[in-house]
């Protein structure tokens, strides 16, 4: 819906440029210059700030993060049946919502997280088109315990099952990682070698 009112909002900039350009004489009049203004730059100016809204979304969806082939193994990872890993079992139990899977646990739940994470995203597309993406791939940073306690910090399971009540203080200072404990996460080296499960519409 949103990009039919881009789309919209372009086609009525075009088609008012075509009659000002055809008709220049309607300028002369103050509703002409009104109609030129709103022409050249108010609708472009709407259609820009729209258009960049809506392209930033879809930047944020499961399907754009596996665009690129290079993390390709890391969506397959999803689907691992075993449910000791943990992406595998945030995605399958639906813990994380499908469609926004990779923005979920991997943006720094900030003040500028999403804007840090979309520019880190910005790196990644110069990097995959114009340069040569590294053979393992990375984090920028150790993953913080934060992006995991955003969703699990006062959650019945998460507080009331052991040993995440003895830890509780280590884990919101970040002196111990969750992932000391819960150490099987993607292991995209190994994909190939694991039995996928097949979920509903599989």
């Amino acid at each position: 819906m949103a990009n039919y009112a881009v789309a919209t909002v372009i086609l009525l900039s075009i088609i008012l440029i075509g009659v000002l350009l055809t008709r220049p004489s309607i300028t002369a009049a103050q509703g002409g210059k009104i109609v030129a203004f709103i022409a050249f730059f108010i609708l472009p100016i709407v259609a820009t700030v729209l258009g960049a809204s809506i392209h930033l979304e879809q930047s944020t969806s499961t399907q754009f993060c596996l665009s690129c082939h290079v993390m390709e193994p890391y969506g397959k990872s999803l689907s691992i049946d075993d449910p000791s890993y943990l992406p595998a079992a945030h995605f399958q139990n639906n813990r994380i919502p499908k469609d926004h899977a990779c923005f979920t646990c991997h943006t720094d739940y900030t003040m500028f997280g999403d804007v840090n994470s979309k520019l880190r995203g910005l790196k990644h597309i110069y990097v995959y088109y114009f340069r040569t993406p590294p053979a393992k791939l990375a984090l920028y940073e150790p993953f913080k315990n934060r992006e995991c306690l955003h969703c699990h910090a006062n959650g019945r399971s998460f507080e009331a099952t052991s040993p995440h009540t003895e830890m509780r203080e280590a884990l919101a200072s970040n002196d111990m990682s969750c992932l000391t404990c819960h150490t099987k996460v993607h292991d995209v080296a190994n994909i190939e070698q694991k039995k996928m499960w097949k979920g509903p519409g599989t």
